[in-house]
């Protein structure tokens, strides 16, 4: 019941966040469509203590929309595009902070994002021994 509580939140909040910037110019006949269409680019993060998305139970999630502009509930949202661009759209790819310190304890922390990264579909999921490991992976991104 856990896990279908999480997956339907997610789901709905990247419903919510790939439909939202679709206005009157983006939903207009074909034949009338405006030159400046943009793939689209809006995910929802998830985070989490836990080893894995069945047994963390997502503590916090923002949306982040980065096309045409960066937009939603990410607290640093125009940093976290900025970063998201430089990588490409791979999570994997984020660069970890330098000068960061973190302690060895282990309190796992899952990161999850869904949605769309220009036009790609995207379902990351990843755990953390700590959240201080976190943010210092793509220190905009995971801030939230």
């Amino acid at each position: 019941m856990r896990n279908t509580a999480r997956w339907a939140t997610t789901l709905g909040l990247t419903a919510a966040a790939v439909c939202a910037p679709l206005s009157g110019a983006a939903l207009a006949a074909p034949g009338n469509a405006p030159s400046a269409l943009y793939a689209p680019s809006a995910l929802v993060l998830t985070m989490g203590h836990g080893d894995s998305a069945a047994t963390a139970t997502p503590e916090r999630a923002v949306t982040l929309t980065c096309a045409p502009g960066a937009s939603g509930t990410h607290p640093a949202a125009g940093a976290a595009c900025a970063e998201m661009n430089r990588a490409g759209g791979d999570l994997d790819a984020l660069t970890v902070s330098e000068g960061v310190h973190c302690t060895l304890q282990y309190d796992p922390v899952l990161v999850t994002v869904d949605g769309v990264w220009q036009g790609r579909r995207v379902s990351y999921e990843r755990t953390f021994s700590n959240e201080c490991v976190m943010n210092a992976h793509g220190s905009s991104v995971f801030a939230f």
